[in-house]
C-alpha cells in the first residue's frame, strides 16, 4: 500500500481510507469491525468518521454511535497504534448535534471530549471541521453559490479564535493534525494565512468529495493542493454508489444508499446515468471492474492524499480493495478524458 504524507505533518497516510458512515445503521458493529480487520490486513492505516454519523438518516439518537463503533474494535483489539484516526466536529445548521451551533473555541474542546470518550482513545490523529460556519458551495449547492452575504471579519475573528483553541489541544496531546472538509480554495488559504500570522496548528487536507463525476477540485483547489502541500482526502469517489452501475436501468437494490436515499443527495439525474453508461462502456471496453477503475483513477490525481471509500457488506469491501494496485493504461485515461469532456458536472 502507498503511503502519502498528511501535509506537513509528519503523519503518514495509506492511498486509501476506510470510510465508517454506515456504521451504526447500515451496519452493525461486529460488520464494522470485520471491515477494519480486513481493511488492516490490506495495508489500509487510515480511518475516517465524523461525531454526527452514522448518516441514512442523520438523527438525534443515532449522532456518535459510529464512534463508539469504532472504540470498541479500540477497546477489543488494543491497536490503536496501528490507525491514524480522522474525525469532524460539525457545525451550523447540523441540527441533531448541540442544536446546530456553529463552530467555536467554546464548542471545540467539549466535542474533543465527546469524541476521545465514545473512540474510547486519548488522542485524534486528524481533527477536521465537517464545514464552514460561514457556508459552503458542496453538496450541489454550487449552482446558486452566492458568497455576498459573508463578513469578511466575522470570518477572521473565527478562524483567530479557533485556531487558538486547537493549539490548545495539540498541546494537550488531544489533536496531532487539524483538516478542513467542504471548504473552498480561498477559505483553505485564508486558514492557512492565519495560521501563519498568529500560530495554531496548519491546515494539513481538506476533505471534499471527488470522483469521475464531481470534479469541482480539478481547478482552484487542485492549485492549492499543490503548491500549499494540503492534499484532498476525496469522499464519495464512487458517487454514492452511481459508479458501481448498481442503479443502471431504474434499478434501485434492497438496503442500498438510494433505497434510504431517493435522490441520492442531489446526484440522481438522467445525465448523472449517462455519464455512467460512458464509464462503464470504458471499462467494460477495456476489461476493468467499473468500480475499481473509478478508484484507481482517483490514485492518478497530483493533489490526492487518501481517498475515502466506504461498504455495506464484505463483497463490496473486497472489490474497492482491488484498486490498490491497480494501474490504468494510458488507453483508458485517454478515454476517461473524452468521457469527462462529453459529460461535464453530470449532477
Amino acid at each position: 500500500m502507498k503511503m502519502n504524507p498528511l501535509g506537513r505533518t509528519g503523519i503518514e497516510v495509506s492511498e486509501f481510507c476506510l470510510g465508517s458512515m454506515t456504521w451504526g445503521t447500515q451496519n452493525t458493529a461486529e460488520e464494522a469491525h470485520e471491515q477494519i480487520d480486513r481493511s488492516l490486513d490490506a495495508g489500509i492505516n487510515f480511518i475516517d468518521t465524523a461525531e454526527m454519523y452514522p448518516v441514512n438518516p442523520v438523527s438525534e439518537e443515532t449522532v456518535g454511535r459510529t464512534e463508539r463503533i469504532i472504540g470498541l474494535w479500540f477497546e477489543r483489539d488494543a491497536r490503536r497504534e496501528d490507525v491514524i484516526l480522522a474525525t469532524k466536529h460539525s457545525g451550523e445548521g447540523m441540527s441533531a448535534v448541540r442544536e446546530g451551533a456553529p463552530i467555536t473555541s467554546e464548542t471545540i474542546p467539549e466535542a474533543i471530549e465527546g469524541s476521545l470518550r465514545r473512540l474510547k482513545t486519548d488522542y485524534i490523529d486528524l481533527y477536521q471541521f465537517h464545514w464552514p460556519n460561514r457556508g459552503s458551495y458542496m453538496f450541489r449547492k454550487n449552482w446558486t453559490y452566492d458568497p455576498s452575504g459573508q463578513m469578511l471579519l466575522d470570518t477572521r475573528h473565527h478562524m483567530e479564535d479557533t485556531l487558538e483553541a486547537l493549539q490548545k489541544e495539540v498541546k494537550r496531546g488531544t489533536i496531532r493534525a487539524f483538516g478542513l472538509s467542504n471548504e473552498s480554495a480561498w477559505g483553505t488559504t485564508k486558514w492557512l494565512e492565519t495560521a501563519e500570522r498568529v500560530g495554531g496548528p496548519r491546515v494539513a487536507s481538506v476533505q471534499n468529495e471527488y470522483s469521475l463525476m464531481c470534479r469541482l477540485y480539478d481547478t482552484d483547489m487542485a492549485e492549492m493542493s499543490v503548491q500549499e502541500d494540503v492534499p484532498l482526502l476525496a469522499f464519495s469517489p464512487l458517487a454514492a454508489g452511481l459508479l458501481t452501475g448498481k442503479y443502471q436501468g431504474g434499478a434501485v437494490p434492497a438496503g442500498s444508499r438510494m433505497s434510504l436515499s431517493s435522490n441520492l443527495g442531489g446526484r440522481k439525474s438522467e445525465r448523472a446515468f449517462a455519464a455512467v453508461d460512458a464509464y462503464l462502456e470504458i471499462a467494460a471496453r477495456h476489461g476493468l471492474d467499473p468500480t475499481q477503475m473509478a478508484l484507481a483513477w482517483c490514485r492518478t490525481r497530483p493533489f490526492m492524499g487518501s481517498i475515502i471509500f466506504g461498504s455495506t457488506s464484505m463483497a463490496q469491501l473486497e472489490v474497492c480493495l482491488g484498486a490498490i494496485d491497480l494501474d490504468l493504461a494510458p488507453e483508458v485515461m485517454e478515454d476517461i478524458a473524452a468521457a469527462h469532456r462529453a459529460h461535464p458536472m453530470p449532477y
